[in-house]
């Protein structure tokens, strides 16, 4: 990598359901952690510079990228470059499909390949482990180069037979007819194995098939069918598959204010943007990965329940303690660094509001809760008539004390009105189901009086503010207010106008007002939320009109990032985001809504 860092949108992922690597147009792996989302990088120069280590194939030379892009319906990245009169292609992948067979539990494939002539490409494989950039011990074996650290331990095989050296760049000869795969296997605290090159390129080849089928099932009646089944895709290869959880990103620290401190841990699963994807996965006809979303709530719960922690590890542990890395330089000089989350502490009550909506849905679907399930949406619809008058920290997590967000009494409003439609079918006693009707009316006629400002007919942020909060644009789905009502309506007027970053672009709050130094760019989840709200009151020609603004503003791999730049449409912070990818899901889904009406 020369110059200056690609772009965020530049990057493409590759993943297992475990892990996952982002990927250049230049062919470099500039991020990749070990054994999960959230375990230490093995590949870190995305954020932590060239001592971090990277993994590149591709020219020798600059060379202009031809094409690039997924299989069709696949998890396979395909990247062809023009050199000279020849081309050279990278087609990379990670084997998602390990069950029952002798194989590493981590395991990319690389291959390249020549088109005309004979190309000369450039091998850099320099890994690095950890926060420190650990270099490893290295052993040169017959069938690999082998890479340890302690309990880790890596393997690079090349077929045909090529010498490589950590930390050491090297230039390989591509001839047409006669391409060179590449085998990274990765084993921590068991045995290394090692596959054959030819074999690992006949396993990512069965992955395709599989992940063709999966994108097969996904209901035919989508509109924007390639964009939600890449979005959906993306969402399955974010979801850790051992624990059916959902990381929020693959990624730390990338910036929302390049150059900024506005950089933070995002490989963590926020139950927020999992119970979102379960109404996703569900409205394609993904049943069995809305309900892995809630088997794995059950579990992560157990320990606090019945208080829902913002955020937790893939195992359902407490996230680490939020550290600052200042020797790493960070993504454009962008810094601290950031390993933990500090917001794992606050009290967030919308959580609990998308969590029992989500059971909510399965329900909807005709599909009964496990009876540990329902005990577990009970507790935590008791909790939230218990606490629904406190402040709390709110769904954008404000490093500052906690308010009366309107946008929380909200969701508090919906997790006792989704309760209590649940009750309808489940067994609930007559005490509780009065205390949760109690307090649901009881929000209900607090926030029209409290959270409403007459001269803006709109809600507002909080209790006696004047300003604004893109979140409220759910109000049509939340079904606290008629959709067709004139306060609805003026919120979503209301919020468009003011909050505008241009074209289809909102900030979620009025920039400046949380208490963070710099700016930060436009937040992509509120611009499909509008897309939904618009489709949801009946305005479904400007619905569909903004859906497709929005996706000429994807990545060129169809990947969306958590914010955009209004002024450059540059794609910023964590990346790619599962809250984006499952918005525009649901934006999508209310289109479809919405059409069939």
């Amino acid at each position: 990598m020369t110059g200056t860092q690609p772009p965020i949108a530049d990057y493409g992922l590759v993943g297992d359901t475990r892990t996952a690597a982002l990927v250049s147009s230049t062919g470099a792996i500039d991020w990749f952690c070990v054994p999960r989302f959230d375990g230490e990088p093995l590949f870190g120069r995305l954020v932590g510079g060239a001592p971090a280590g990277t993994f590149r194939l591709g020219p020798v030379g600059p060379a202009p990228v031809a094409e690039r892009r997924y299989n069709p319906h696949t998890a396979t990245l395909v990247t062809t470059w023009q050199v000279g009169e020849a081309r050279l292609t990278l087609t990379e992948g990670m084997v998602a499909d390990v069950a029952g067979r002798l194989l590493p539990t981590t395991l990319l494939v690389r291959r390249l390949s020549a088109q005309g002539t004979a190309v000369d490409a450039a091998v850099e494989f320099d890994p690095r482990h950890g926060e420190r950039h650990r270099r490893p011990r290295v052993r040169d074996r017959r069938e690999a180069v082998v890479c340890e650290w302690g309990s880790l331990a890596m393997s690079l095989a090349c077929g045909p037979r090529l010498s490589v050296v950590p930390g050491e760049p090297t230039t390989v000869t591509i001839s047409p007819g006669t391409p060179v795969t590449f085998v990274l296997a990765v084993a921590q605290r068991e045995p290394l194995v090692h596959v054959d090159p030819a074999a690992a390129w006949d396993l990512l080849a069965g992955d395709e098939a599989g992940w063709r089928a999966w994108a097969a099932e996904i209901d035919e009646s989508l509109p924007f069918r390639d964009a939600v089944v890449r979005s959906l895709l993306t969402l399955r290869l974010l979801t850790y598959s051992p624990s059916n959880a959902p990381v929020a990103a693959p990624t730390t620290s990338l910036p929302e204010d390049p150059g900024g401190v506005r950089n933070w841990d995002y490989r963590y699963v926020w139950p927020r943007d999992a119970s979102i994807g379960v109404a996703a996965f569900l409205g394609a006809g993904k049943a069995q990965e809305a309900r892995g979303f809630l088997g794995w709530l059950l579990y992560a719960s157990r320990l606090q329940r019945p208080r829902l922690p913002s955020l937790l590890t893939l195992n359902g542990r407490h996230v680490p303690r939020e550290r600052e890395r200042v020797d790493w330089p960070g993504y454009a000089g962008s810094v601290p660094v950031r390993f933990g989350n500090g917001a794992a502490d606050q009290h967030q009550l919308d959580g609990y509001g998308w969590v029992i909506d989500a059971a909510w849905v399965l329900v909807q679907a005709g599909r009964r809760l496990y009876g540990e399930t329902w005990r577990t949406m009970r507790a935590f619809a008791d909790l939230v008539a218990q606490r629904w008058s406190e402040p709390d920290a709110g769904i954008w997590e404000i490093r500052g004390g906690p308010a009366q967000l309107v946008h929380s009494k909200l969701m508090a409003w919906l997790a006792l009105d989704r309760a209590l439609q649940i009750a309808d079918t489940h067994r609930v006693r007559p005490a509780q189901r009065t205390r949760w009707t109690v307090a649901r009316d009881a929000i209900a006629a607090e926030v029209r009086e409290r959270g409403f400002d007459p001269a803006k007919a709109s809600y507002t942020r909080d209790y006696g503010s004047t300003e604004l909060d893109a979140a409220l644009l759910l109000l049509p789905v939340i079904g606290l207010d008629d959709p067709d009502s004139p306060r609805v309506h003026g919120t979503i007027a209301a919020i468009r106008d003011e909050l505008s970053a241009g074209g289809p672009l909102l900030f979620r709050y009025p920039p400046g007002r949380d208490g963070l130094p710099g700016p930060e760019g436009a937040f992509l989840p509120c611009s499909f939320w509008l897309v939904q709200a618009l489709a949801g009151t009946g305005r479904l020609d400007e619905a569909v009109a903004m859906f497709q603004e929005l996706l000429d503003r994807a990545s060129p791999l169809g990947l969306y990032a958590e914010e955009m730049d209004p002024a450059t449409g540059l794609h910023l912070g964590n990346y790619p985001q599962t809250l984006t990818h499952a918005a525009l899901i649901q934006a999508a889904l209310a289109i479809r809504e919405a059409g069939a009406g």
